[in-house]
């Protein structure tokens, strides 16, 4: 990217863009042109759509080198969400940060079961709890889509629990989602009941965790993502505990990988108490959500 005075044109966003692409390409990364297009508008605090209509800009000196930086931080593995600060999720931008687990489309789709089982009105209000927030991409989709119900958003990393008030507050549902540092359902107490309880908890096997992509295994945490050595430890947990707090007819609805329902077939029939698990699948045709109810 060294320029020759009066011999090299200048390093337009245009030229930035189409040289930055294959560059990615060529070292693995996803997304290669959405991945410049993200990183460059974050180097010159544009939007994307400003590049394109500054298309034939030129970048000062330091720009330029602060895009560079970006992009062999980039190469080397570090998640675009995490250097730019913010992940999109359901309808709107999350702030993200390393204490956090980057929020994913299959998550969406525990959303969207989960806003099925809130009325959208009508009712008297429905008590819902999120476990294990982290960024509280869930609960703040669940708080938008069905506002009339109170939602409790509980995790246990104070870091984590930091971004969640963040999130809550910029994206205005604080007057419906309040927030709750504790492991799981340990500060809430045996009398509380709720209609619903979702949590997209950590469901990798142990052993599989350092083969997962460079950017998961070395930069998200990894108490977010490790399960135990079949991955059901925390799902197992949480059905038990659900069980115990859950009005009759109230629902459990938890992320799953993909090849766990025999084992959360197992551990719903251990628990007692929940009618037969129902597992739908996401845009990939995976088992992804199961949802418990109970009896």
């Amino acid at each position: 990217m060294k320029r020759q005075a009066g011999l090299d044109e200048p390093w337009t966003i245009r030229r930035l863009l189409t040289w930055a692409t294959p560059y990615f390409s060529r070292y693995a990364v996803d997304s290669p042109r959405l991945t410049a297009e993200l990183l460059l508008a974050h180097a010159l605090g544009l939007t994307r759509l400003d590049l394109f209509l500054q298309f034939d800009q030129p970048l000062e000196p330091g720009e330029l080198a602060g895009f560079k930086t970006l992009v062999q931080r980039r190469v080397a593995g570090e998640p675009v969400a995490y250097m730019i600060g913010t992940q999109g999720f359901w309808t709107f931008e999350l702030s993200v940060d390393p204490s956090v687990l980057i929020p994913r489309p299959e998550t969406e789709r525990l959303v969207a079961c989960a806003v099925k089982r809130l009325p959208a009105a009508g009712n008297l209000p429905y008590s819902v709890v999120d476990l294990g927030t982290g960024s509280g991409a869930i609960v703040i989709a669940l708080a938008m889509e069905r506002p009339d119900h109170r939602y409790l958003a509980v995790e246990r990393s104070a870091g984590a629990l930091k971004t969640a008030q963040r999130n809550v507050r910029r994206l205005g549902v604080s007057d419906r989602v309040d927030l709750l540092r504790a492991d799981w359902l340990s500060a809430v107490g045996s009398r509380a009941e709720f209609h619903l309880v979702v949590s997209n908890p950590p469901y990798i096997p142990t052993a599989d965790i350092p083969g997962l992509q460079k950017e998961v295994a070395e930069h998200e945490p990894i108490a977010a993502l490790d399960g135990g050595p079949d991955g059901l430890d925390c799902l197992r947990h949480l059905i038990h505990a659900a069980g115990q707090v859950l009005k009759p007819g109230g629902y459990l609805l938890m992320e799953m990988g993909w090849d766990q329902q025999p084992g959360l077939r197992a551990a719903a029939a251990a628990a007692g108490g929940f009618e037969d698990p129902v597992f739908f699948k996401d845009f990939a045709g995976l088992d992804r959500v199961v949802e418990l109810r109970k009896k």
